[in-house]
């Protein structure tokens, strides 16, 4: 089969077919989503986890090509998208079936590789570990991203208000056509006192982490959660406690790719979550993926620049053809 290799230069390679393990099924790959996830590793700053294979590429969507022995609820043909440690940019690839999803009535086959590493990291992290409700609001850094813009859909599609933060005004504009009410262009604005304004957040999803750990704690409502899911700037900051404690909230900090397949907070664990909460909202056409562009396999590079330039509103994607 093709794959994508290398870290300084990227480039097509033939590797062997992949062979389904007892509990794993073999895709024949239709599309494998682009995340920032996939620059770190080139820069060797996010090792993929013990086991796992090294070829780069989180999620895929595609048909199920092979069963293991152990597998059930699936069969050859199905079309589906699969949350991965690795291994995506490529023809084919082997999964756990605990992390494999159906595609979604309303998604094509394409853009169903836009959503399991977003709508994952979403359940666990704004429902799972922020237990956002109804008519709280939602600080989400990044709305314009590929977390961001689905992040938006779910919370305002269970009747939570949403803020965002983005750096332009046709990234805000983006989201406000997807649900967000308070828009924030962090480049001129102060988006603490913007939050305070509106009475604080009660759950922010943050990717920055140490840049903004103060001032997310200060734009915090009481009993807020704060939950980091990423480290663009910076991993060491000072946290006043007694603003913590005054505001009886909570700081938490998450994983999704180191995480086991099974057992208590595994992939399999969020997976089950995500088709709980999100797939419902997915076959219904009341949340959409929202896919940047597409490149080609052999345009892995194009498609890594694309991302890296901090232009894209939404997803990219590679497409195996």
């Amino acid at each position: 089969m093709r794959a994508i290799a290398g870290t300084d230069q990227l480039s097509v390679v033939t590797l062997p077919d992949p062979e389904p393990g007892p509990h794993e099924v073999v895709i024949d790959v239709v599309a494998a989503g682009v995340n920032r996830a996939d620059l770190l590793q080139r820069k060797g700053l996010y090792p993929p986890p013990p086991g796992a294979v090294d070829t780069l590429g989180l999620e895929v969507s595609g048909r199920i090509a092979a069963l293991g022995e152990h597998v059930s609820g699936w069969k050859v043909g199905d079309e589906v998208c699969a949350l991965l440690a690795g291994g995506g940019y490529a023809e084919k690839v082997a999964v756990p079936a605990v992390q494999v999803l159906p595609k979604p009535t309303a998604v094509d086959l394409v853009s169903a590789a836009a959503l399991p590493e977003v709508a994952c990291t979403v359940a666990s992290n704004v429902f799972d570990a922020g237990h956002l409700a109804s008519g709280e609001l939602l600080l989400i850094h990044g709305g314009s991203s590929g977390i961001g813009t689905h992040a938006i859909q779910v919370a305002h599609a269970i009747g939570a208000r949403v803020a965002v933060t983005a750096r332009t005004a046709q990234k805000l504009d983006r989201c406000r056509e997807l649900g967000a009410e308070v828009l924030i262009n962090y480049a001129d604005d102060d988006f603490v006192d913007i939050i305070r304004e509106c009475g604080g957040a009660d759950v922010i999803l943050d990717i920055m982490g140490a840049k903004y750990l103060e001032q997310n704690v200060r734009a915090l409502n009481t009993g807020g959660r704060l939950v980091i899911i990423g480290m663009q700037g910076g991993t060491k900051a000072e946290l006043s406690i007694a603003a913590l404690m005054t505001k009886r909230a909570s700081v938490i900090g998450t994983t999704l790719r180191s995480r086991p397949v099974t057992g208590s907070n595994s992939k399999a664990e969020v997976v089950a979550t995500t088709r709980r909460i999100t797939w419902p909202l997915l076959d219904s056409g009341e949340v959409l993926p929202i896919v940047d562009s597409t490149f080609g396999l052999a345009d892995a590079e194009a498609a890594h620049a694309r991302l890296d330039s901090g232009d894209a509103i939404g997803k990219i994607l590679l497409t195996v053809n």
